[in-house]
């Protein structure tokens, strides 16, 4: 199963600014981290730059047409197809987390979206792409963040 996993910004769908999130909320942060744990994660390179390390517990895939990356602790594809292929070499859970590019790429392979979708006015420079087609709600949970009092929601889309 491939899961793209993103937090949204519900008013216009952005995702990041200037290369960084637009949003953190501790208890999504904590989601992220226990789905995502033992899995494979494929994301782009300004991504994976703007997490700066890989992240652990995970096999770190990294989509880059630069050939000559290599780092410890990170599978370097050329494309998304290649990296789909390397993580289904490892689980069959697999999770795409970014960024804009790679989502827009990866809808036509994903089976469930495990979206936060966040009440937010942040200013975005990068934008999930339409989803419309996954109109198929599993499940939802509201939250309202402590420490920022932002209202989001939980919500796990299929086609």
């Amino acid at each position: 199963m491939i899961s793209i996993i993103v937090a949204i910004q519900a008013k216009d769908r952005g995702i990041g600014s200037k290369n960084g999130l637009i949003f953190r909320i501790s208890d999504d942060l904590k989601r992220f981290r226990a789905l995502t744990t033992g899995h494979p994660i494929i994301m782009g390179r300004k991504t994976f730059e703007s997490i700066g390390k890989p992240l652990p517990n995970r096999t770190n895939i990294v989509i880059s047409r630069n050939t000559d990356l290599k780092m410890e602790g990170v599978t370097f594809c050329k494309t998304l197809e290649e990296a789909i292929e390397k993580a289904r070499e490892i689980d069959e859970n697999i999770f795409v987390i970014g960024g804009g590019e790679i989502f827009k790429q990866a809808l036509p392979f994903t089976d469930r979206i495990e979206m936060t979708v966040v009440e937010s006015d942040s200013p975005a420079d990068v934008f999930f792409p339409d989803y419309s087609e996954f109109s198929k709600i599993i499940s939802e949970e509201k939250h309202i963040d402590e420490k920022t009092s932002l209202k989001y929601s939980w919500i796990t889309l299929s086609r």
